[in-house]
């Protein structure tokens, strides 16, 4: 089945959907993830936003108006750092204070919802961790009903009553695990994270938002310093993955020495020779050596 290459959806963030006429490409991503209709009213220019000359690509802040007329914040992420999950949480904190105006009413904060698009695995067990999406948020439910706590009544836009709970202010957040993705599509967000992934459009794919990445995203469509630029983006990413791929294998490497010298020290302790001990473990003879001496 033929695919339309595009370009990375990352690269695209910082520079071509930063354009207030491409705003539909992010709106359309973030109402099918979401399931309701967003609408970005801004890019916010905060610290984080400013390019750097790392190219790390880290986030972007999206002022945004969800289906209710909330205005919400929502910060897309893209970084590779061992602690990430205490980096959503500064990212979070940083856009609910930038949110917030000096002599507001605590009321006015921000709704802040976190959409991590992670080209990377987490240090976490890949046994048990098989979705490759992952939501969560922070919800107050009594301990004895169960029940969610409900804050107090709010008028929507169509006139009805809706209750408000914590979830309706506390941070949302989103992790979508690229790699984790195993080609099934079965919905609308499928047809995004599988773009993510190859950075390809499918011609099988349906959806209208989709539609708008391959007219908008199509590398022959850019500009001849778009297309420098991203070239540029591809060499240094494919730099920094073999200096992470160079940093697992020494890690490995270093992994397999110390279980071989654990095993040294028990046959050492066995009384065994260092001929055999050399054999078993495949540690030099000075190494051995050595390690009986520490002994």
């Amino acid at each position: 089945m033929s695919a339309k290459k595009l370009v990375r959806f990352d690269w695209a963030m910082k520079y071509i959907l930063r354009n207030k006429a491409n705003f539909d490409v992010l709106e359309a991503f973030l109402s099918n993830l979401l399931k309701e209709e967003i609408k970005v009213i801004s890019i916010l220019e905060s610290e984080s936003n400013q390019d750097a000359e790392n190219r790390k690509f880290n986030r972007v802040d999206l002022k945004c108006e969800d289906s209710k007329g909330r205005q919400i914040i929502i910060e897309i992420q893209n970084r590779r750092e061992v602690d990430y999950l205490q980096r959503l949480l500064w990212g979070t904190s940083k856009a609910v204070i930038e949110g917030f105006k000096l002599g507001s009413k605590y009321g006015e904060v921000s709704k802040v919802v976190s959409i991590s698009i992670l080209y990377h695995t987490m240090r976490v067990n890949e046994k048990e961790n098989t979705d490759f999406i992952y939501y969560g948020t922070t919800e107050l439910v009594g301990v004895h009903t169960k029940k969610p706590l409900v804050l107090h009544e709010a008028i929507s836009k169509g006139q009805k009553v809706a209750t408000v709970t914590s979830k309706d202010v506390f941070p949302e957040y989103y992790m979508i695990y690229v790699e984790k993705f195993e080609d099934m599509i079965n919905d609308a967000i499928d047809e995004w994270v599988y773009f993510f992934k190859y950075g390809e459009i499918r011609e099988d794919f349906k959806s209208p938002g989709i539609m708008l990445v391959a007219k908008k995203l199509d590398y022959l469509m850019m500009s001849e310093s778009e297309r420098r630029a991203y070239d540029v983006y591809l060499a240094y990413l494919g730099q920094e993955l073999g200096i992470l791929d160079s940093a697992k294998e020494e890690g490995r490497e270093e992994g397999r020495d110390e279980k071989a010298m654990e095993i040294a020290k028990r046959l050492l302790l066995e009384k065994l020779s260092l001929q055999t001990i050399e054999k078993t473990t495949g540690l030099l003879i000075e190494t051995i050596k050595k390690l009986a001496m520490e002994d």
